[in-house]
């Protein structure tokens, strides 16, 4: 069975339509339900999502997001990741690693750990630096 991690970007693209790869993501996403694959994110992701979903769209249509993605879990369709101390402690080891690489946001090293942890290998994501990074993930091209 597929398993893919959704980043924030992701998140971003698929419950905001004013997003340019909003279709894309959409569809993509409606599809790889119906082919009932996993799907995995993080607290630290849905704290990105969440706080810049409710920054750049109406209060409404952020809770209804917010919502939704609740329902996905609940549903388990959508299994939530915490970024656990320890996973934190890796994180912080990653950053320090990767001391040419300042752009990677630390959210982004969480997710490099879960998904290491997880032996997640896909991400949805406009994130290159994914691909590059130890774990040889691969982007899903919507």
């Amino acid at each position: 069975m597929m398993e893919v991690l959704i980043d924030t970007w992701g998140w971003i693209s698929l419950f905001n339509k004013k997003e340019k790869r909003h279709e894309d993501v959409k569809n993509w996403y409606r599809d790889f339900r119906v082919r009932r694959g996993i799907i995995y994110t993080t607290d630290y992701i849905l704290d990105e999502t969440f706080t810049l979903l409710f920054r750049r769209t109406p209060f409404e249509f952020a809770a209804e997001a917010m919502t939704k993605i609740d329902d996905a879990v609940e549903k388990g369709y959508l299994v939530l990741e915490g970024v656990t101390p320890r996973r934190f402690e890796k994180a912080k080891r990653l950053r320090l690693k990767y001391m040419d690489k300042c752009l990677i946001s630390f959210t982004d090293l969480t997710s490099v750990v879960v998904m290491s942890e997880k032996e997640i290998q896909t991400i949805l994501t406009e994130d290159d630096h994914f691909t590059y990074l130890e774990g040889g993930f691969q982007k899903i091209q919507s």
